[in-house]
């Protein structure tokens, strides 16, 4: 939801940066929902990203980093399997609490590669409609309520004492860390130990959570992106397609994310103007092959970033792996 400067990773997540910050320029673009109260669901699956895109010109595409990252499906799992043990754990201290449901707001893509919008904008039929922006479903925010938990809850949870209040930040004053100045939780609760990391430390534990360095794949398909834009044919290709925009009067235009920074506008709401400059971009994308050739430069250069990295990447998909199969076996028995 930030303008986030497009260093290695952030080139990896420019083009849902730009789609999602009309969310949150102007603070009433977002739709919010109180908790369902209009009879929806408050977890619409229907509005989950797809794992592979159904549609347009990154239909069928994944790239092979995708296979070492979460899909947002077994995000979910895990949270909402941390979240049930959480609210166990506190019930074992007589305290009855109950968390947000993961799920409600979902993003725009499924996982961090963000294939659909990756080298700009790639469906017409959505361009069409929306032009640059996000369909209404995803600009939609479901506020769910946080429970406002006393001090010593906050230590049954966190297994530290609950922060303060964040101050106004004075120029030049560094930015506290969330946690910056709590202090170690009390050593029981009603008669009870409290557990190592509070409640949060215990669910992690149950389920085999580490707190694995999570922007490596990241980090990975950020440089992926940042060096195709380099090679000769992905330069070619974004040349032609600059050309072709010109010749249908959008000028200046050096590459798609160009197009997509003039396209964005500040309320969440296509124009005229934005939805004609989003078709002709994708029409010249096809025109040019664009994507296509962007998308197979770039999956040459991971499937070498594979190579050189396979054993810290195994590692990370199968600790995946271990998480994800954790929460569903959690979540099925929690159902029994």
């Amino acid at each position: 939801m930030q303008n986030i400067k497009r260093t290695a990773v952030a080139v990896a997540l420019a083009a849902s940066t730009l789609l999602v910050s009309a969310c949150s320029s102007s603070g009433t673009s977002a739709h919010t929902t109180q908790n369902a109260a209009d009879g929806r669901p408050i977890v619409n699956k229907e509005n989950w990203p797809k794992k592979v895109p159904t549609s347009g010109l990154t239909k069928g595409l994944t790239l092979p980093l995708e296979a070492y990252m979460d899909s947002y499906e077994d995000q979910v799992t895990v949270e909402q399997a941390a979240d049930d043990l959480q609210q166990s754990c506190m019930k074992d201290y007589g305290i009855d609490l109950t968390l947000p449901l993961a799920g409600a707001n979902p993003p725009p893509s499924d996982n961090d590669a963000n294939i659909e919008r990756r080298y700009g904008i790639t469906d017409r039929a959505e361009a069409e409609k929306y032009g640059y922006e996000l369909p209404p479903a995803l600009q939609e925010h479901t506020e769910q309520t946080m429970p406002d938990l006393s001090g010593a809850e906050v230590e049954v949870l966190t297994g530290h004492t609950k922060p303060q209040p964040p101050h106004a930040v004075k120029a030049g004053e560094p930015v506290a860390a969330p946690n910056q100045g709590t202090k170690p939780a009390r050593a029981e609760y009603n008669g009870k130990k409290l557990k190592a990391g509070g409640c949060v430390g215990w669910s992690k534990e149950q389920l085999g959570v580490t707190d694995a360095d999570p922007t490596f794949v990241a980090q990975l398909a950020g440089d992926s992106l940042e060096q195709s834009m380099k090679d000769d044919k992905v330069i070619k290709a974004t040349a032609a397609w600059s050309s072709c925009m010109d010749g249908k009067g959008h000028t200046g235009l050096a590459d798609p994310y160009k197009a997509m920074d003039q396209g964005v506008t500040t309320d969440g709401k296509a124009t005229q103007e934005s939805i004609a400059l989003a078709v002709d971009d994708i029409d010249c994308k096809t025109q040019t092959d664009l994507v296509k050739i962007w998308f197979g430069v770039e999956s040459a250069i991971q499937n070498k970033q594979i190579a050189d990295n396979k054993s810290r990447l195994t590692g990370v998909k199968e600790q995946h792996e271990v998480e994800v199969a954790a929460a569903s076996k959690q979540m099925a028995d929690s159902a029994r």
